[in-house]
């Protein structure tokens, strides 16, 4: 039959009903809006949450880690070779903190066609000197520039300039719950000792505030030459270099090949924050499943709306069925009466959705744990769209497929001799 005619007919039969099919337009609008204000929203946390670590945290780690020695005395003791040996509190010794040849580690690192860029780094354990109580902390020292460009040091600079730690000699950046704890302000000079016992007075330059409490309160930042100078080192001194690469998921093997080639331990981002990726998977998830039932009882709406329908016209489907449509015209009628409501709601649930989410994503969230965020943060993917006009789609389709496959099985004989 003619699908031009098929189509006039499905939207008489849709108009003749407008009221129902209002309805059910409305419940998948409803559906498909809520879902992408959803998955908008949850998404927006996921990546604020985790760029709270993940925009500090480097692709790969390289550092030397502490541990002991594994060719102890006794192993190598030719009367205990044929022995199992059981030894306890083996104490490190013999190894460095720092990298060996690091300047030729990081010349290999830049010359890496998948490397995005490096940041050397120097990690300090310190005593920040407060009278005479001293405070744990660290003291990192940074290259400022890369830092910034790589991992958005400055971003979290919240009072000072990130850079006057290169133009200021022996200056540092306050982690937020230290300066509290020192009643320190800009400009103030604070003195940290070693592990050695060494003593130095930095000028505070800045406060840094990472949005989690626990790490400011004992971390803060210093240049790299300022943190040889505290230590003690040369100009060579190097205890870690952060890689950024071009594809994050190359991050594991690209380690593995690191490790063996530099001879250091290496820690790609997947293992140093599995914990985060599961977080974000769950919530995603949940997201995910909220909006698919609303969709799904917005398909029982559907259902129930054509189901009635097919049942007030009975008469109407047996003269189409006895002026010579088949069972299959009967069913793309009906089908294409739930398909035109599922993407009229499902165009408007967009639109909806996206207005929503601009709405939420200019509600303001202030917060001091969280500086750098001002509004509420929403994710705008293209791909939530498409899923969700897909979704609104094929939801309605099988909502629409067993009442249209019951009109296209009518007897118009049956109906015509019952009126």
């Amino acid at each position: 039959m003619n699908l031009n005619l098929i189509a006039d007919i499905a939207k008489s039969l849709l108009l003749a009903r407008w009221r129902q099919s209002m309805v059910a337009a409305i419940g998948v609008t409803f559906s498909i809006t809520m879902f992408i204000a959803l998955l908008g929203f949850m998404n927006g946390l996921n990546d604020m949450l985790d760029g709270l670590i993940l925009n500090r945290t480097a692709h790969i780690r390289l550092f030397n880690d502490l541990k002991p020695n594994p060719n102890q005395p006794i192993d190598i003791a030719a009367e205990f070779s044929s022995g199992h040996n059981f030894i306890q509190s083996i104490k490190s010794s013999g190894s460095r903190i720092e990298l060996y040849n690091s300047a030729a580690i990081m010349q290999a690192v830049k010359n890496d066609p998948r490397v995005l860029g490096f940041s050397p780094k120097i990690i300090a354990p310190v005593l920040y000197n407060s009278g005479i109580i001293d405070i744990t902390g660290t003291v990192s020292g940074i290259d400022v520039l890369t830092e910034s460009s790589l991992f958005f040091f400055k971003d979290y600079v919240t009072s000072g300039d990130a850079y006057d730690l290169r133009n200021v000699n022996n200056s540092i950046i306050l982690g937020k719950g230290v300066a509290l704890k020192l009643l320190a302000d800009i400009g103030d000079v604070v003195q940290v000792t070693t592990s050695k016992g060494d003593r130095m007075p930095l000028k505070v330059v800045g406060f840094f505030q990472s949005g989690i409490a626990d790490y400011d309160k004992v971390q803060s930042f210093a240049s790299i030459g300022t943190a040889q100078k505290l230590l003690g080192k040369a100009n060579t001194y190097i205890t870690d270099i952060q890689i950024k690469l071009k594809d994050l998921q190359q991050a594991p093997a690209i380690a593995k090949e690191y490790a063996q080639l530099f001879g250091v331990d290496a820690e790609d981002i997947q293992r140093a924050n599995s914990q985060f990726e599961t977080g974000s998977f769950i919530r995603s998830l949940l997201s995910y499943v909220v909006g698919i039932v609303l969709l799904i009882v917005a398909g029982f709406g559907i259902y129930n709306i054509l189901n009635m329908m097919i049942y007030e016209k009975m008469d109407t489907i047996a003269i189409l069925k006895a002026t010579g449509f088949s069972g299959g015209d009967v069913r793309k009628i009906f089908l294409g009466i739930a398909l035109t409501i599922g993407f009229l709601g499902g165009l408007l649930g967009l639109v909806f959705g996206y207005s929503l989410s601009l709405l939420i994503d200019q509600i303001p969230f202030n917060t001091s744990a969280l500086p750098t965020i001002t509004t509420y943060p929403v994710n705008y993917n293209p791909k939530f769209y498409l899923i969700g006009i897909s979704f609104a789609l094929i939801t309605t389709y099988l909502a629409g497929f067993f009442p249209a496959r019951k009109a296209s099985k009518v007897d118009p004989v049956i109906i015509i001799r019952g009126k």
